[in-house]
């Protein structure tokens, strides 16, 4: 008898505990989805938002603001012999996304995702009339370095090839003989402005970030709902036996 009672009493602490932990997962993922959605709306905003001179931007992050995906413009030479070259799909096509040094009037540097080259015209020789030479005018999103590389899974960037896997804004910036000093904290991508020649293509910015919380959450309140329903029928069930 006694047995009996102790056995009841775990499985309850057990369900309890269950029931608990499945609560609180569907609890956090409403809270992610809070959190997502307000994200979501604040890029939307910024995009849509005037562009903001380069200076300002650098102005922002050197405060600790948060410039990623803000609009802004920048007027400036490219150094187009110091390319460097990000592993990216577009459309359907893999490539490489082009990242140029451009050079502002104040003598820094700021690396622009000019946008997208299939793998035959990696080679700048292969795409001469989009090496824009002269001042220009670039509008586009500002975009955040990486603290580190966003995952283990993700492969080290081959610097001596000049492949990147992960957007390294240091290496990228340095590898090519640039002062770390002399570089804003921060990339660009270019808007989807055409380029001589075709390439690169612009506007290669992307925003479909995952937003499956509610999804989650629904899941887990769903266990939690038929936890209840299984503890209460077994109940049931063992009260008629009795």
């Amino acid at each position: 008898m006694k047995f009996s009672k102790l056995r009841t009493v775990f499985g309850a602490v057990i369900v309890l505990l269950a029931l608990a932990i499945l609560l609180s997962l569907g609890t956090w993922q409403l809270q992610r989805l809070a959190w997502k959605e307000g994200l979501l709306a604040d890029i939307a905003e910024r995009r849509a938002a005037p562009a903001i001179d380069v200076l300002a931007i650098d102005a922002m992050a050197k405060a600790g603001e948060d410039v990623d995906y803000r609009a802004m413009s920048a007027t400036g030479t490219y150094l187009n012999n110091k390319e460097r070259h990000f592993f990216a799909t577009y459309e359907g096509r893999t490539g490489y996304y082009v990242y140029t040094p451009l050079q502002l009037a104040d003598g820094r540097f700021l690396l622009v995702n000019r946008g997208f080259v299939p793998f035959d015209s990696k080679e700048p020789e292969t795409r001469k009339e989009g090496q824009l030479t002269g001042l220009q005018a670039v509008h586009g999103l500002a975009r955040a370095e990486l603290s580190e590389k966003p995952s283990s899974l993700v492969p080290d960037n081959d610097v001596a090839k000049n492949i990147f896997y992960w957007k390294d804004h240091d290496v990228m910036a340095a590898s090519v003989g640039l002062d770390l000093a002399n570089v804003v904290p921060f990339f660009m991508d270019a808007d989807a402005a055409p380029n001589p020649g075709g390439y690169p293509i612009g506007g290669v910015t992307q925003f479909d970030l995952p937003n499956s919380h509610l999804q989650y959450a629904v899941t887990w309140y769903g266990l939690a709902a038929a936890l209840v329903a299984i503890s209460i029928a077994f109940m049931i069930k063992r009260r008629r036996k009795a």
